[in-house]
């Protein structure tokens, strides 16, 4: 008779494949298994590599470059090393010096910041501005891209001032996770200047294809916040997203065939 024992059953490994959160790890003894312990570790330097490597400055221009919005423009804000930026939030919101922008006779500008994680600009970024430059540019006119680094969200105020243009997008490096290293996520501002508060933005998170939100949807969502906020005059709380509803009401009626 043989006394080989079956293999456990999963029961997780459905669900498992469904998110991306870690659920169902299992045991070995007291502890984790190996494999899981090795992917959370994996995961933990993915993250910090994201955070901690700068932005290179010059591959990514080029790379921008191409999307054919115009020449990008380098910022940097006050904060003088990644180490300082990470210690010292206020100075990322503030720009070190904005002498290389000039007004733009745009209605839109767009900011490539690499927030906190440079590595989601460079996994993303020039997908989600093509895909920004298609529905943008059939509406709207759209400002040559600037590159900020060392940046906070804020530090788009002081640029879309600088700028002059009525709405701005700040696309920017998100917080990496032990799931998600290079997600990005787009910040709306409207009427931007310094002084404006988290309250006048609208967030659009999780952008990271295949597994968060793809390029066009993303863009679709903007151009919707884009139209509303210059309908309303403003942006943030007042203002929300109507994309999805707006392709619900457009959606071919389902016949009953029963």
């Amino acid at each position: 008779m043989s006394t080989a024992r079956e293999p456990a059953v999963d029961g997780w490994a459905d669900l498992r494949r469904t998110t991306q959160a870690r659920i169902g790890l299992g045991r070995a003894g007291n502890s984790l298994p190996s494999q899981r312990v090795l992917e959370f570790r994996a995961a933990h330097a993915a993250a910090r590599d994201a955070v901690h490597d700068p932005l290179d400055v010059e591959t990514f221009a080029a790379a921008v470059r191409e999307v054919g919005l115009g020449e990008p423009v380098h910022v940097q804000s006050r904060a003088g090393s990644r180490s300082e930026y990470l210690r010292r939030p206020d100075l990322g919101r503030q720009p070190d010096d904005l002498g290389g922008l000039e007004a733009a006779d745009a209605d839109i500008g767009i900011v490539l910041a690499d927030g906190l994680s440079p590595r989601a600009l460079v996994d993303h970024a020039t997908g989600l501005l093509s895909a920004l430059r298609d529905v943008l540019a059939e509406r709207f006119s759209v400002a040559p891209p600037v590159i900020a680094t060392q940046a906070r969200v804020a530090l788009g105020d002081h640029i879309g001032e600088a700028l002059g243009v009525g709405t701005l997008i700040v696309v920017i490096g998100e917080r990496p996770g032990l799931s998600v290293a290079d997600s990005l996520g787009i910040y709306l501002t409207h009427l931007p200047k310094p002084g404006r508060s988290d309250a006048d933005r609208n967030c659009i998170s999780n952008i990271h294809p295949p597994d968060g939100l793809d390029y066009a949807t993303a863009a679709r969502i903007a151009l919707s916040l884009v139209e509303g906020a210059r309908r309303l005059g403003r942006s943030g709380v007042a203002l929300k997203d109507t994309s999805r509803a707006e392709i619900s009401s457009t959606a071919a009626p389902v016949i009953d065939a029963g």
